[in-house]
C-alpha cells in the first residue's frame, strides 16, 4: 500500500509545479534563448553522474529494475518511457513527475 501513498503524493506535487516548471523553460523576448536552465543542461550534468543518479531513479521510482536503469544510461525520454510502462500513466503524467523530479535533484547537485 505504500508504494501507492508515495505515487498519490508525487501525482499531486507535480500538479502544483507544473506552472513553475512550464515558466522555467519559457524563452525570453529578447534573445528567443531558453531562460533558466533547460532540461537538456540538466540531463547532460544527470548523463554525467548517472551511477549516482540511477540510485535517486530508483529511490523515486522503485518499479525500475535494474535492467530498466542500464537501458535508461541517462537518457530522458527513455526514462519517461520507462516510468510511463511500469507505472501504467500517461505519458503527459510520466513527463510531469520526471520534471518535478529533475527540479528538486537538479538543486541538489
Amino acid at each position: 500500500m505504500r508504494p501507492i501513498a508515495i505515487l498519490a503524493a508525487c501525482a499531486a506535487l507535480t500538479v502544483g509545479a507544473l506552472p513553475t516548471i512550464v515558466h522555467a523553460q519559457t524563452t525570453t523576448p529578447s534573445t528567443g534563448q531558453t531562460s533558466g536552465t533547460d532540461a537538456k543542461t540538466i540531463w547532460e550534468k544527470f548523463k554525467g553522474s548517472w551511477n549516482q543518479t540511477k540510485g535517486a531513479v530508483k529511490e523515486q521510482w522503485g518499479k525500475l529494475t535494474d535492467d530498466d536503469l542500464l537501458e535508461i544510461e541517462g537518457r530522458r525520454d527513455q526514462l519517461v518511457g520507462k516510468i510511463q510502462t511500469r507505472y501504467g500513466i500517461t505519458r503527459e503524467q510520466a513527463e510531469s513527475q520526471v520534471g518535478t523530479w529533475e527540479q528538486k535533484h537538479y538543486r541538489d547537485m
